[in-house]
């Protein structure tokens, strides 16, 4: 048990948190190392099933009705060992009226070969609100493959909003796909913010459908230096009556990087309505020349407009 403590604080100690979660009765949470769950906490209103299988482990996270979780619900999955296979398989079902904000860390900073593979579902009830914000701590050095895969499915007047940031630590490769299902007057805002350097491979799949009165926005907001190379496919469908979306793609490439964004919009409704919009390009030379202007280096200045597009 102790081992399994100690290798906790060393993941949470990676993230802005740090290990003090784990003292406080207010928080739940629940960390896997490798496929071995280390550490769970639960709380009324929330029950947390974690499963060690022989090909990963299964994670069911259950929130009642009309419950109301108000402190983040920690979630750290990683890896402190420099090669392994992580593969979570999970289901989130949050109940009607209910509101949870869920705070994941995936955590591989000794990485040399890694693979990180999440299957997710999540549901929302009628009238319930859901933020999760995961954040990837990845090896400066790279040896990180990931593959997130999630399908969520939003019942009438819910509220989803995701971040996925990679911002520490090199990419190595991400192929991520996110599918949304938007009931009737849902709203959903998904946004993902990748650095990307060196040779490191970005593939982002994400859409969503919109039913009648649902609203949806994709951002995806891209760096990419070196000789990274990213694709980002955004693909919004409306077929409900006032169905409103919008896709938002932002990249910047420098040196030998390469960027391609395809936002697909499709419309089967009169009554509906999506816009899109997508830019590629350098950075641009007007903010390079200000920021230089007032003492920044040019390197300074090009991390300063990167760090403003990711934040």
């Amino acid at each position: 048990m102790s081992n399994n403590i100690d290798t906790a604080k060393q993941l949470l100690a990676n993230t802005e948190t740090g290990p003090g979660i784990l003292a406080d009765p207010g928080i739940a949470h629940l960390i896997i190392h490798g496929n071995q769950v280390i550490g769970r906490h639960e709380l009324p209103g929330i029950e947390v099933k974690a499963e060690e299988q022989e090909q990963g482990t299964r994670v069911v996270v259950t929130v009642k009705e009309s419950i109301y979780i108000s402190k983040p619900v920690h979630m750290c999955f990683g890896l402190m060992r420099p090669k392994g296979i992580q593969r979570i398989n999970t289901t989130i079902n949050i109940g009607k009226n209910s509101r949870l904000f869920i705070l994941a860390h995936c955590i591989f900073p000794n990485a040399v070969d890694v693979r990180h593979i999440m299957d997710a579902t999540i549901n929302l009830g009628d009238d319930a609100e859901c933020t999760y914000l995961e954040r990837h701590i990845h090896n400066p050095n790279g040896g990180v493959k990931v593959y997130p895969t999630t399908v969520t499915k939003l019942g009438e007047k819910s509220r989803m909003k995701t971040e996925f940031e990679l911002l520490r630590g090199r990419v190595g490769l991400i192929d991520m796909n996110y599918e949304t299902d938007c009931g009737k007057s849902s709203t959903l805002e998904m946004t993902t913010r990748i650095n990307a350097t060196s040779d490191d491979i970005v593939i982002i799949h994400e859409g969503a459908h919109l039913h009648e009165r649902a609203t949806g926005v994709l951002a995806s907001k891209v760096a990419l230096r070196d000789r990274a190379k990213a694709e980002v496919h955004n693909k919004l469908v409306a077929s409900g009556a006032y169905a409103r979306g919008h896709i938002d793609c932002k990249e910047i490439v420098k040196d030998h990087a390469i960027a391609t964004a395809i936002p697909i919009v499709e419309v089967n409704h009169p009554l509906a309505h999506i816009t899109h919009e997508a830019a590629i390009g350098s950075v641009d030379f007007r903010q390079l020349e200000t920021l230089m202007s007032r003492g920044l280096s040019e390197d300074e200045a090009v991390e300063l407009i990167i760090q403003g597009l990711l934040s």
